[in-house]
C-alpha cells in the first residue's frame, strides 16, 4: 500500500471490528486534520458507501477498502496503522510521521522551507533541553531573524547554539541564508537550561 501501511494485526482487527457493523460495503477513511500543521491528527473513521469523496484515493483490502483523503495522503508516507495486544485487550496505534511536516521542495518560499527545516532538524534537537526557535523574519542580505524560547531563552550557550549550529546548518541548507541573528531577550533566565 503506498505511502501508508496497515499491519497484518490491524488489518484483522479493523476486519472483524467491521464486519460487526450492519452496514453492507463499509470501509475505513483515513485522514488528518489540520495536515502539516503542529495541530496535525491523524484519523481514521468508518465509510459507509456512498460516504468517500471522488477525490480519496480507494486502497482495496481483503475483506475491507481504505479510502485515503486526498489533500491528507501526502502527509501520510510513511504512516503505519497498527494494532497490539495488552493487558487491557489492545490497541489500534497510528503513527504518521510526516503528519505535522509542511511539504516543501525547492520551489517553496524561503519562509517555507526554513520554518521547515527548523521543524524537522533544529528544533527537535533543541527540544532535549526543553528549547525551541522559530523564525522571525527574513531580512535584507539573507539573514534570518530568530527568537529563542523555552530553555533556551536566557541560557548561556545560545551563542554557541546559534552560531555553530543552527547558522552553519542554514547557511549550508538554504542558500539564500547569509546570517542568522538572534532578537531574543536573554535577561529572562527564569527557564533557561544551563
Amino acid at each position: 500500500m503506498a505511502g501508508i501501511l496497515l499491519t497484518t494485526a490491524a488489518q484483522e482487527y479493523l476486519g472483524d471490528l467491521l464486519s460487526k457493523q450492519d452496514t453492507d460495503g463499509i470501509g475505513i477513511r483515513v485522514f488528518i486534520t489540520q495536515p502539516g500543521t503542529p495541530y496535525a491528527e491523524t484519523c481514521i473513521a468508518y465509510c459507509k458507501p456512498g460516504e468517500e469523496k471522488p477525490e480519496d484515493r480507494m486502497i482495496p483490502l481483503e475483506p475491507f477498502n481504505v479510502w485515503l483523503d486526498s489533500v491528507s495522503e501526502p502527509f501520510l508516507e510513511d504512516a503505519v496503522v497498527d494494532y497490539a495486544v495488552d493487558r487491557m485487550g489492545g490497541q489500534l496505534t497510528i503513527k504518521a510521521p510526516n503528519a505535522k511536516v509542511p511539504m516543501v521542495n525547492a520551489d517553496s518560499p524561503l519562509n517555507e522551507r526554513i520554518n521547515y527545516l527548523l521543524q524537522t532538524e533544529i528544533n527537535p534537537g533543541l527540544a532535549s533541553h526543553g528549547g525551541e526557535v522559530k523564525l522571525i523574519d527574513v531580512v535584507e542580505d539573507g539573514v534570518a531573524i530568530l527568537q529563542f524560547g523555552g530553555g533556551c531563552q536566557g541560557c548561556g550557550m545560545v551563542d554557541v547554539t546559534l552560531k555553530e549550529g543552527i547558522e552553519k546548518t542554514m547557511v549550508e541548507r538554504i542558500p539564500e541564508i547569509t546570517a542568522v541573528r538572534d532578537v531574543t531577550d536573554h535577561t529572562v533566565k527564569e527557564n533557561a537550561y544551563y
